[in-house]
C-alpha cells in the first residue's frame, strides 16, 4: 500500500493551495482517508477525513469553513483545498488510510494512532 502525498509549497496569508494523496495497492471501499499535520515540536494534528465510500466528511474545527476535502474513485486520488490560508496551517501535511472495523472506538477517527497506512509528508508554509 502506498499513499502520495503532493501539492505543498509557500503561500501568502490568505492564499489557496491544493493537496494531493495519491493511493494505490489495494481496495480502500471499507476506510476513512484523512489529513493530519505536524509543526515543528508538536504532535500529529486531525484536519479532515472521508469516507471511501460514500463521501461522507469531516473537519477539525481549526480548518472548518475553509478547507474542503473530496476524492476521485476513478483515480483512486484524495485532495484537500486550502483556502484562507493563515500563518498556523503551517505544517507538514500528511495522507492516511484507515479501516472501518467494529472494534475501533467511536471518534477514531481524529486518532492517528488508529490508521493503518500513512504517506510521506507535504510541506506547507503560510507566510505572513
Amino acid at each position: 500500500v502506498q499513499l502520495q502525498a503532493s501539492g505543498g509549497g509557500l503561500v501568502q496569508v490568505g492564499g489557496s493551495l491544493r493537496l494531493s494523496c495519491v493511493a494505490s495497492g489495494r481496495s480502500f471501499n471499507q476506510h476513512v482517508l484523512a489529513w493530519f499535520r505536524q509543526g515543528p515540536g508538536k504532535e500529529r494534528e486531525y484536519v479532515s477525513a472521508i469516507v471511501w465510500s460514500g463521501g461522507s466528511s469531516w473537519y477539525s474545527e481549526s480548518v472548518k469553513g475553509r478547507f474542503t476535502i473530496s476524492r476521485d474513485i476513478n483515480t483512486n486520488s484524495m485532495y484537500l483545498q486550502m483556502d484562507s490560508l493563515k500563518p498556523e496551517d503551517t505544517s507538514v501535511y500528511f495522507c492516511a488510510a484507515g479501516q472501518i472495523t467494529a472494534d475501533k472506538p467511536i471518534g477514531w477517527i481524529v486518532k492517528p494512532d488508529e490508521y493503518d497506512f500513512w504517506g510521506r509528508g507535504t510541506q506547507v508554509t503560510v507566510s505572513s
